[in-house]
């Protein structure tokens, strides 16, 4: 009864955007208009769904009136069609849940991508540029937009970090399970004797925040500027335009010297120091929930291997779903829906079990 009074609340809300959206004081005010539209979207799938639901039942009592026909040949092929029907609004039903599953409010977020060469010294940091390369393709794919916020090259084309904004279309939703330790088996380029080496990289996915998510003091922070590093010669910065910024209340520091302004720095520096207080802070209000519940919210335990990719082998495979495909290198090409798509159910399949989140 509770799914159905959601369903009759989410379709009068529907129905009451759909109003607010024709008003031409509404269509005027182009903030609240883009906030219903923003919303509306939201609930259109759900109400796809529901008028689905809704010519599935008007079948299946077309059906049933059949049921009593004289005629037995009608009479058969009304209980297939009838059990055909069943089977397919089952289905629907189970969409239902999901779609009325408690939301996360970051999914509508864009993200901060950070990924850190681990163990494995110079074939980490080169995998770290692999899996750069990846979410940038895949990013691509979808038509979302990428800026890199900081990145620390290694001299061979490795990444010893790099952090890069990703804006889009529900990208929080699409990347928040890659948050984890990416573990990489092969043949490093500078191995004579053709033994296979094993690094690791590890990859958070912070939600992008906004001013309003995160309260910063400007008493709480220590702004400090320097000359930025490089790669000799021309690369040599000659003027103070690096920045470092500690939050001493947390003990996050963040720094940024790829642009050649200061001010440009403090800001990709700030926007950063953002996301990960709000990641910060939402790991600390659900430091009483069970690790399950933190994944499905986005909160990102990097500790625990979550993938390993194995080049001799060209398999990928991801250890939290026991998933295995040889299909690595359309994988690294940025075709992540191959998992991606696997997680989302698995992990929407847990919360059906568990809605309470506990």
């Amino acid at each position: 009864m509770e799914m159905f009074e959601k369903i009759k609340e989410t379709e009068d809300r529907y129905h009451e955007l759909e109003t607010f959206l024709g008003k031409p004081e509404i269509i005027q005010d182009q903030k609240r208009y883009r906030e219903y539209a923003k919303e509306h979207s939201v609930l259109a799938p759900i109400i796809a769904v529901l008028r689905e639901h809704q010519a599935l039942q008007d079948e299946i009592a077309e059906t049933r009136s059949l049921l009593e026909d004289p005629d037995p040949e009608i009479k058969k092929l009304a209980r297939e069609e009838n059990d055909v029907l069943g089977s397919r609004l089952a289905k629907v039903a189970d969409k239902f849940k999901v779609l009325l599953l408690p939301k996360d409010p970051n999914d509508e977020k864009n993200i901060l991508l950070e990924i850190r060469a681990g163990t494995g010294g110079d074939e980490a940091a080169l995998f770290a540029a692999d899996l750069f390369r990846m979410y940038n393709r895949y990013a691509e794919l979808r038509r979302w937009k990428t800026e890199v916020l900081s990145q620390n090259m290694t001299g061979i084309g490795g990444l010893k970090e790099v952090i890069l904004l990703v804006e889009g279309h529900r990208v929080f939703s699409r990347l928040k399970y890659e948050s984890g330790v990416h573990r990489v088996q092969r043949v490093p380029e500078t191995e004579a004797q053709g033994r296979i080496h094993t690094s690791a990289v590890t990859v958070a996915v912070l939600p992008e925040a906004e001013a309003v998510d995160v309260e910063i003091k400007p008493e709480d922070l220590r702004i400090d500027v320097y000359r930025s590093s490089g790669c000799g010669g021309q690369h040599v910065n000659t003027t103070d335009s690096a920045v470092r910024i500690t939050h001493f209340p947390t003990g996050l520091v963040v720094t940024c010297q790829d642009e050649k302004s200061q001010h440009k720095n403090k800001a990709k520096a700030m926007k950063v120091l953002r996301s990960r207080m709000l990641d910060f802070e939402t790991a600390q209000q659900n430091s009483r929930i069970s690790e399950e519940r933190k994944t499905l919210v986005g909160t990102g335990d990097r500790s625990e291997r979550i993938r390993t990719y194995n080049f001799p082998q060209g398999r990928v495979t991801d250890h939290r779903i026991g998933l295995t495909l040889y299909k690595l290198e359309d994988f690294l090409q940025g075709d992540l829906n191959l998992i991606i798509e696997p997680l989302i159910t698995h992990f929407q399949t847990e919360a059906l079990k568990n809605p309470g989140g506990n």
